[in-house]
């Protein structure tokens, strides 16, 4: 495997991390991943943790090339990647960060984000997702729907980010299914899609009553006996449908795309299709993957 290592794919988040170890013709050899993310290293110990997962593609004689996207490069990361400014296309090996390794067998460089300066908004890793999209599709001109902790909504024409939009509902979601009075009420698996679907109405018709929704979950569990299965789906419909009435603007009429795991991406798919909107699923971790392919061809073709 050594000798057959080209270079080395990394998505690195908050939470996870995943390489990929990649042939010189970009087939995939072999694929790890930890749970040792950005949120839990400080600078010092970003290299030990990559080297772990990843010496036993390094070949002794050679230098090979890692890289990275994602929360890495935030400012809190390993080193703080540059953003490119909206509207751009997406971030490829040319504006990529190289870090400076103590391991002479790395060559490590982190992609750039993009930032949006009106209203304000940034993104790490969505965009190696959108650039690996865009690999594959470059005549998509719509909307790609990135659900996740922090789901985006990006306007994507002539193979560029034109804008985008942050919604923090994944992160909602865990706090109040985990920390919140609703920890008692709304389960950890299960679903019930007639419950979902209630609450998307609710939250798009009436985006007000919202918070009196929420609270009626924990009520109703406590006298009439609603399943936690009930609650945690009705839960993830209201926080969607909140999110739908915000994003109007950018579904209606639109082409759309969704980008996420397929079991995110599928709850978002059946919350545009009750809209009447019909969206395909695409797997995150290709996209990433293939967005670093991109990113790895740029720096070739640039004699990197």
């Amino acid at each position: 495997m050594r000798d057959k290592t080209a270079w080395i794919a990394v998505d690195w988040g908050t939470s996870n991390l995943r390489i990929w170890a990649m042939g010189a013709d970009n087939t995939l050899l072999a694929e790890r991943s930890s749970d040792q993310g950005m949120g839990g290293l400080d600078p010092s110990g970003f290299e030990p943790v990559l080297l772990a997962i990843i010496d036993e593609f390094l070949a002794d004689s050679r230098v090979t090339p890692v890289i990275c996207c994602g929360m890495v490069g935030a400012r809190q990361g390993w080193v703080e990647a540059d953003y490119l400014a909206t509207p751009c296309t997406p971030p490829n090996g040319a504006g990529a960060t190289r870090v400076t390794a103590q391991d002479p067998r790395i060559d490590v460089m982190i992609l750039p984000g993009v930032k949006q300066l009106s209203p304000p908004d940034v993104m790490r890793g969505e965009e190696t997702q959108i650039a690996g999209f865009l690999r594959d599709q470059p005549k998509f001109d719509g909307v790609l729907v990135m659900p996740g902790t922090h789901t985006k909504w990006v306007h994507i024409s002539a193979e560029e980010v034109v804008s985008f939009q942050t919604f923090m509902t994944g992160e909602i979601y865990a706090l109040l299914a985990r920390q919140s009075v609703l920890r008692h009420s709304v389960a950890v698996t299960g679903w019930d899609d007639a419950a979902f679907e209630d609450g998307l109405s609710a939250a798009i018709s009436r985006p007000e009553s919202v918070a009196a929704k929420l609270f009626g979950l924990r009520a109703a569990s406590l006298l009439s006996e609603a399943s936690s299965e009930s609650a945690r789906a009705q839960l993830s419909g209201l926080l969607i449908g909140l999110e739908l009435a915000a994003t109007r603007p950018y579904w209606l009429g639109q082409n759309l795309a969704i980008i996420a795991t397929p079991e995110i991406g599928a709850v978002y798919a059946k919350a545009l299709a009750l809209q009447g909107l019909q969206a395909k699923v695409y797997d995150a971790q290709p996209m990433t993957r293939s967005g670093l392919i991109a990113a790895y061809d740029s720096l070739l073709g640039a004699g990197e």
